[in-house]
């Protein structure tokens, strides 16, 4: 069926062909595939949630609201529920599951009835990456659902986003490593705080963990064993490929470095498929949580900002403007590959979702302690031997928002006055890495996301501390600049930018002196 003569490009869904892939042939027509359509917010809401982006008045905190609260409030709208039913039974599409809270309405049935009812063609490609079934040009919407249809994810299955993780080969000369206990002690983390009461949840699009691995880990930083949970999102599952220096990698650094820092507190894994859909879906099955209620989410996968649709970007800002409202703080590795983040050659850039105003965006630097003290720290820069270097530069997509006003951030390569990457930092060279166990085998390991669970092991125990999550804590980090928070990077450069005094589009902020920032935050 040809789509409505009357129907309306979906703002924002527009694809091309991922870079170097080429089509191979025609998706099968009867091949089955989940889709998540995403709605707009309720039109019946007095007040959107939308997160306040200036500076805060001082002494002043907003206050979260609760989960069930949050439903009652800003769900979808019936009547956008009901139109996507109908749409579904009219195209032969079956609705798996509503989810009013996260706005989401999951659909299944044939490529065919999807192709017709979206006005697409989906096809198969090869590319450097592997194989992925794609779609090229704009979706297309009914009247019915134009104006209430924020994002259809799920049709292009390419992976958006990577690890932002560094492996030390075994055979490197030089450098050291450390415990997530010796890091979090250089940094001053707050004593009489565990993380007891709070969860951190974990973003994880691939590989597993063994909990033997976790087990004999902790037994050997003699830290408690935290409780771990797998939570299972559109199929993926805890599933190790038995690779240290694959995907397990990942999985593995952030629970032992968030677990090491705060073994009190709870950690929820949500294991999705990479794809927009399973990002989008894992984000907001974290957020909306009502069982394990996270406080703090780490997020260690993303991807140059051009590699995501302004479809995808609009639907996990939504989710992360709920995760301001619910007052949880969400974190997100920088990336690995120095300004030029889609790689040597493609122009300065950064990541996404680290690029979004909402969440805290963690750069890399290399650490040196001794004893009990830095000894030296400066930007992670490894790219004269092709070992990475930390994420940072401006945003093309998101305006500089107002609480990063008097930072300095420089305009873009285009001129464009945006928002400035990364907001904090903290080690992040496998030179000077952590030791992390991952399938039997202990290694060490680097990249910014190292950075993303070490900050949400700490505002897990700010958390504890304070007895109320900090929340979307930006503005308040960028008021608190000159308070002694921070340790100031001015050395070194991530092959764009320079560090220098205050931020810094290598460094940010700096890295951490957790009991000054607990204090700080303690008085706001």
């Amino acid at each position: 069926m040809a789509p409505e003569e009357s129907s309306r490009a979906l703002a924002g869904s527009e694809r091309t062909v991922a870079p170097g892939a080429r089509r191979v042939g025609p998706a099968d027509p009867d091949g089955r595939l989940e889709v998540t359509v995403v709605l707009r917010r309720s039109v019946r809401s007095a007040r959107p949630p939308t997160p306040d982006l200036r500076p805060p008045v001082p002494g002043a905190r907003r206050l979260p609201i609760n989960r069930v609260e949050f439903a009652r409030r800003f769900a979808a709208d019936p009547e956008d529920l009901a139109a996507v039913r109908a749409f579904a039974t009219a195209h032969g599409l079956r609705v798996l599951a509503e989810r009013p809270e996260r706005r989401t309405v999951h659909l299944e049935g044939p490529v065919r009835a999807f192709a017709s009812a979206f006005g697409t063609t989906l096809d198969r490609y090869d590319g450097p990456s592997g194989g992925y079934r794609g779609r090229t040009g704009t979706l297309r919407l009914p009247p019915s659902l134009d104006g209430r249809v924020v994002a259809v994810l799920g049709l292009d299955d390419r992976p958006p986003a990577a690890p932002h993780l560094r492996i030390r080969a075994p055979t490197a000369a030089g450098g050291t490593s450390y415990t997530p206990l010796q890091v979090g002690t250089a940094y001053t983390f707050p004593s009489g705080a565990d993380g007891g009461g709070e969860c951190i949840g974990l973003i994880e699009l691939g590989g597993g963990y063994r909990p033997s691995d976790l087990k004999e880990y902790f037994q050997g930083l003699e830290v408690p064993l935290p409780t771990v949970v797998a939570v299972s999102v559109d199929g993926a599952t805890n599933a190790p490929t038995g690779s240290p220096n694959g995907p397990d990698a990942e999985v593995a650094l952030d629970i032992e470095v968030a677990g090491a820092l705060a073994p009190a507190a709870a950690i929820a894994v949500y294991f999705a498929p990479n794809t927009d859909r399973g990002y989008l879906d894992a984000l907001s099955a974290a957020i909306h949580d009502t069982v394990h209620r996270p406080s703090v989410v780490s997020v260690s996968w993303g991807g140059p900002e051009s590699a995501w649709t302004g479809q995808a970007r609009a639907a996990i800002d939504a989710v992360l403007e709920d995760a301001a409202t619910l007052g949880v703080t969400v974190l997100a590795a920088a990336g690995d590959a120095g300004a030029d983040d889609g790689g040597p050659g493609t122009g300065l850039g950064v990541d996404y979702p680290a690029s979004s105003p909402l969440v805290v965006a963690c750069g890399g630097t290399h650490l040196v302690i001794s004893g009990a003290l830095i000894e030296e720290e400066v930007v992670w820069n490894d790219l004269a031997t092709d070992g990475g270097a930390t994420g940072g530069g401006v945003s093309v997509d998101y305006p500089r928002p107002t609480y990063q006003a008097d930072a300095a951030v420089p305009a873009a390569p285009n001129g464009y006055v945006g928002r400035g990457v990364p907001d904090v930092a903290g080690d992040a060279d496998p030179m000077t890495g952590y030791r992390i166990r991952v399938d039997g085998t202990v290694g060490v390991f680097g990249g910014t996301s190292a950075v993303a669970p070490l900050w949400a092991a700490l505002f897990a125990r700010i958390n504890q501390l304070l007895g109320a999550p900090v929340g979307f804590v930006n503005p308040h980090l960028y008021a608190d600049a000159s308070t002694g928070a921070f340790h100031d990077i001015t050395a070194g450069g991530n092959g764009g930018y320079d560090a220098g005094p205050g931020w810094d589009a290598c460094t940010g902020l700096g890295s951490p002196e957790g009991t000054a920032l607990a204090s700080v935050l303690r008085g706001t």
